[in-house]
């Protein structure tokens, strides 16, 4: 009888019990998108207030408009498009991010493997001398030697699904990893960009500082002057001295932020503080985006790669729970193994050798285990509760975060405008009282008072127009970044790989 015909009947028999097989523990359903209809309590119909100043131009929300892969080339920044690029080539995160990505998706594809039967090959070979004293002789004895050779092969019936939800929880957490990278991504990008926008933003303060440093300067050139001809005290010369002190004593603060942020840029390109990015960044060199695209509420659980990774997760703990209650369900397993034993090497595989073969079927019934069973299921099914939760919170946390994004835009356009008209008017005010010093018609306490506020309101300027840029960045961040339309594979071409 060959092995196959004595295969035969037990793999029928396997099969009819595969095909009757059920999956058990529930099967995964995305969850249903919240129903809202929008991020704020009234409609975003109204474009923000726009100001005639750098930054200040109007910004309007397209309800449902798909945002571009590479969002931040909406800024119009060619230092910033080159920096993003090498950022996400060499960042340390991203290629850690990439490294668990592929490992999650081997060890999916080596769970995969339990589909299908082990087939193993052994062979063995043996010296060996007895004792003629076991066999009744007192002074025989004999030396021979043993070689056999197998071929085994065992298939585990998957009657109650265990095998597909292992496999399928494996899937789901190197999913989980897909959009793990993808966050890592756009979170290293928007960083870029902020960080970016940050540095144009204290170049601007630093600018700012240094033009009324040096119209302290000429002021009190002038105080001076009008000291030796006596027309102010010493009282007087002595309070410009100290607001011009005051003033250059805010410029090195200023100066060791954008060091920092320097050193921060150059990091996030994955580089050593001493091998400094190249690419410098003013507002005057970034555009300010007006047409903003607003993801559907329903969208927006789609497109946030941290919302994705969630529901990847609740996917894995839903599929963990069936592993669970399948493992207190019988196992069912058949073998077979087919081999020779001769007594050399060179006979094994000839006429003289031993044919040997086995078949076998057998099924196993958890019966008592302490608890383990019964409490490794009440666990999954608590890990399944703790990702449905963390699910709910992390839905909640990206609707805060855009409807965050949208107040803040909102607001700071306002908040713009209000600081023009400030610094606008602070400006005529000192022009107004260093011409009404001059002609003896206020007090130098005035004046000072007069140069205190143009400073104050000078630097809020910078800081407003910057608020405006980094809330656009903000805003794309908190939509997902638009991954779904990027063509630069880091995800994509690991995953056919």
């Amino acid at each position: 009888m060959t092995l196959r015909n004595t295969l035969g009947a037990p793999v029928a028999v396997a099969a009819l019990l595969f095909l009757a097989g059920c999956v058990v523990g529930p099967d995964f359903q995305s969850p249903p998108a919240p129903e809202v209809t929008g991020f704020t309590p009234e409609p975003l119909t109204k474009p923000t207030v726009a100001s005639a100043t750098q930054g200040g131009a109007a910004q309007y929300f397209n309800a449902g408009q798909d945002i571009p892969g590479q969002w931040w080339t909406m800024f119009h920044a060619p230092a910033l498009d080159r920096l993003i690029v090498q950022a996400l080539a060499a960042n340390p995160d991203i290629k850690a991010a990439q490294a668990a990505l592929r490992q999650a998706q081997e060890i999916a594809l080596a769970a995969g493997g339990a589909y299908y039967p082990s087939l193993d090959a052994s062979f063995s070979t043996s010296r060996q001398r007895v004792a003629g004293a076991e066999q009744g002789l007192s002074s025989v004895s004999s030396i021979y030697t043993v070689a056999s050779s197998s071929l085994s092969v065992s298939y585990d019936l998957d009657v109650f699904g265990a095998t597909q939800r292992s496999v399928e929880s494996a899937e789901a957490a190197a999913l989980f990893q897909r959009f793990q990278l993808e966050a890592a991504t756009l979170t290293l990008s928007s960083n870029v960009v902020t960080a970016a926008l940050q540095e144009a933003s204290l170049r601007g303060q630093i600018e700012a500082t240094r033009e009324i440093i040096e119209s302290q300067s000429r002021q009190l050139d002038v105080v001076r002057r009008q000291f030796t001809l006596g027309g102010v005290s010493q009282v007087d010369v002595l309070a410009q001295e100290s607001a011009l002190a005051q003033t250059g004593s805010t410029l090195p603060p200023l100066e060791k932020q954008l060091a920092l942020q320097r050193n921060l840029l150059t990091a996030l390109a994955g580089r050593f503080p001493s091998q400094e990015v190249a690419e410098t960044f003013e507002l005057s060199a970034v555009d300010l985006p007006q047409d903003l695209p607003v993801s559907l509420p329903s969208q927006l659980v789609r497109n946030r790669p941290d919302i994705q990774a969630a529901e990847a997760s609740l996917h894995q703990a839903n599929a963990d729970v069936g592993v669970a209650i399948a493992n207190q369900f019988p196992k069912f397993t058949l073998s077979a193994g087919w081999g020779s034993a001769a007594s050399g090497v060179d006979s094994l595989f000839g006429g003289a050798a031993t044919g040997l073969w086995s078949l076998s079927a057998g099924v196993t019934q958890p019966i008592f285990h302490g608890g383990t069973l019964e409490h490794q299921r009440r666990a999954a099914e608590a890990g399944l509760d703790r990702a449905t939760a963390q699910y709910q919170s992390t839905v909640l946390s990206a609707f805060q975060n855009v409807a965050d994004s949208l107040r803040a835009l909102q607001a700071d356009a306002e908040t713009l405008k209000a600081q023009l008209a400030a610094e606008r008017s602070a400006a005529a005010s000192l022009d107004l009282s260093r011409s009404q010093f001059s002609a003896g018609a206020i007090s130098y306490l005035t004046l000072l008072n007069a140069e205190r506020t143009y400073q104050q309101t000078r630097i809020a300027l910078v800081q407003a127009q910057a608020a405006r840029y980094v809330d656009t960045a903000v805003l794309f961040q908190a939509l997902g970044g638009g991954w779904w339309n990027r063509s630069d594979g880091l995800a994509d071409n690991i995953s056919r790989n």
